[in-house]
């Protein structure tokens, strides 16, 4: 059985996800903490995005959880790291959020998180997911059944932590944001007014069926559009569960996450809170990523794609910022998971701290043309150590002599190779790629 992907439990709700699932999902989790700690009753902290089928799951989350023993506080709906923090801030033993993220409304998800807000280590979700097919031996009965209360400050526990955390006061700023009809929607534009900024927000109208549709950090058309009209700062994307961010200049040009991590890498260096002068990053960076944190005297620590594999390195190097393309940042100082609104704060103080546009800030990354091509093959762990396909790779990097990049990344879900690279220009990239697919499709 291997229920957890890279990131919880996740599939289509009412499919494959049912409510007989996510109740023993739940109820596993319980009982694992309970073995690992018998010494006190469970307190489980759940919280969802407003995605209809929440609504289901959230009540068979409970179920599973008071039917083997913990309390649980419900939070409502909140983005995913608030409940990584409130799981930190209530003293609970385990967060549970229903959310699917930047996916379509019909899917949904399970993420949980440790005492302290951390993700769950590996062999814990191997013992749940063992618990799951195992199921329960007993069933507490009587005033060992959990209990279930609403948590009344959720939202403004977690609104004082990240205005806390910001560098400096927004005021004299004008930013968009997108709410992706998620999470965020009642959240984030209010904590920005907290921090100063005049804030003018859209796709923050969720009814349960609108998450991601055609709005979010996937869909940044309509944000540069609405930028460009209310003549504002910069925009800010979130997705469906605001874990992460994306922006826009003031021109509706796009801003990724590896310049954001730029920025903000940049910002705590000034600052002198950049420890041992290291930023960690995923394979997936753009090389124009790597030159402008060499050029700043910056070290990149280099991980697997996926924000646990970020989450890893910063803890085990006790380093202080990391990120992914994908607008995933985690500021370990202040956060254990990656957080779209603590992540635009510091974008957003950098800007008045230096008092320098964000194209001005993110320009610092030269981003150098990127291809991706996923090539369908039979059996995508052999694809690298294959002798035709190492000659075939050994022979571009040597033509492309440090002025670009080849990456070949078996899918973590399919049987797919995903041929990238990078080079000076656009057609060479292409070019290079095509090349490589080729050879990878042919074995």
């Amino acid at each position: 059985m291997s229920l957890f992907g890279t990131d919880g439990v996740r599939g289509l709700a009412n499919g494959d996800l049912t409510p007989e699932l996510a109740m023993a999902v739940a109820g596993a989790a319980a009982r694992v903490l309970v073995a690992h700690d018998a010494s006190h009753r469970p307190l489980a902290v759940v919280g969802r995005d407003p995605r209809a089928s929440g609504e289901m799951l959230e009540a068979a989350v409970v179920a599973g959880l008071t039917s083997s023993g913990a309390d649980v506080l419900l939070v409502g709906v909140v983005p995913t790291p608030a409940v990584a923090f409130l799981t930190a801030s209530y003293g609970a033993d385990v967060g549970v959020v229903l959310s699917a993220s930047h996916n379509p409304m019909p899917d949904n998800g399970i993420k949980l998180f440790a005492a302290g807000g951390h993700k769950l280590p590996d062999e814990i979700e191997r013992e749940i997911e063992l618990e799951v097919e195992l199921g329960p031996e007993v069933r507490p009965i009587g005033a060992a059944v959990g209990r279930v209360r609403q948590a009344d400050d959720a939202i403004e526990r977690y609104g004082a932590h990240l205005l806390g955390a910001q560098p400096t006061r927004l005021d004299g700023l004008t930013v968009v944001v997108d709410c992706a009809h998620g999470a965020a929607s009642s959240v984030a534009p209010e904590i920005y007014r907290g921090a100063g900024a005049t804030v003018v927000p859209i796709a923050a109208d969720p009814d349960g069926l609108n998450i991601n549709d055609g709005v979010g950090s996937t869909h940044l058309e309509h944000l540069a559009a609405a930028v460009r009209e209310h003549g504002a700062d910069l925009g800010i994307a979130h997705d469906g569960d605001a874990d992460r961010c994306l922006a826009v200049d003031a021109t509706g040009t796009v801003v990724d996450g590896d310049q954001l991590l730029a920025v903000c890498a940049l910002a705590l260096q000034a600052a002198g809170r950049l420890r041992d002068d290291t930023v960690v990053a995923t394979v997936m960076s753009n090389l124009g990523f790597h030159h402008a944190m060499r050029a700043a005297g910056i070290e990149v620590l280099t991980t697997a794609v996926g924000d646990r594999y970020v989450l890893e390195a910063l803890r085990a190097k006790d380093l202080t910022l990391g990120g992914e393309q994908s607008g995933h940042l985690v500021f370990l100082d202040s956060s254990t998971t990656g957080d779209g609104l603590l992540t635009a704060l510091h974008v957003m103080a950098r800007m008045i701290a230096t008092g320098a546009p964000l194209a001005e800030l993110a320009g610092v990354v030269r981003r150098l043309p990127q291809t991706l091509i996923n090539v369908a093959v039979s059996d995508r762990d052999a694809v690298a150590g294959h002798p035709d396909v190492r000659s075939a790779v050994a022979a571009v990097e040597a033509d492309l002599a440090g002025s670009g990049r080849v990456l070949l990344r078996p899918s973590g879900t399919e049987q797919l190779v995903r041929v990238m690279v990078e080079a000076e220009t656009q057609d060479r990239a292409d070019g290079i790629a095509a090349d490589l697919a080729e050879i990878v499709g042919g074995l």
